[in-house]
């Protein structure tokens, strides 16, 4: 099984079982390009019963949700982060600085609970292709098009693995 620059296992779509590095953020990190409360999605960043995760949307496309072992929440994909791209490591939102302090980074166990849309991913990273991160995940969503692994729809929604 191929490993990213963390040596963390890349898996292939049909696992949704998996062992991943995890990192948190907060958005009182004040990173540049990252507007306060939003996500990459244009909504606000969730801390309920359904938590915010970044990922690189080539992995884990915008809408995926899944569960980390031995804790209660959803988890939903819908930011992602430069230093995300070309990793398998998700980022786990924190609403504060403490919180994400104590997170660290960490392994864990996740189960993926439904795949996100493929075809809105790309329709959202296709208009960011200046910045070389989008353009990277971009490049890597049409790749997953062109060989099969997953279906396109013509009507947008969800596609099939």
């Amino acid at each position: 099984m191929p490993r990213d620059k963390h040596g963390m296992p890349t898996y292939e779509l049909k696992h949704r079982n998996r062992v991943v590095r995890t990192t948190a953020y907060s958005h009182m990190e004040g990173e540049v390009g990252a507007p306060g409360r939003l996500n990459a999605a244009g909504t606000i960043l969730k801390y309920g019963t359904v938590r915010s995760a970044a990922a690189d949307w080539s992995m884990y496309p915008i809408g995926t949700t899944f569960k980390i072992k031995g804790l209660p929440h959803t988890y939903v994909v819908d930011d992602y982060g430069s230093a995300l791209v070309g990793t398998n490591t998700i980022d786990i939102f924190h609403p504060t600085m403490s919180g994400m302090r104590r997170w660290g980074t960490r392994s864990a166990e996740i189960a993926v609970v439904h795949w996100g849309s493929w075809e809105r991913t790309a329709n959202l990273l296709k208009g960011r292709c200046k910045h070389n991160h989008c353009a990277r995940m971009y490049a890597g969503v049409q790749r997953r098009f062109r060989n099969g692994e997953v279906a396109s729809t013509s009507a947008g929604g969800d596609t099939s693995l």
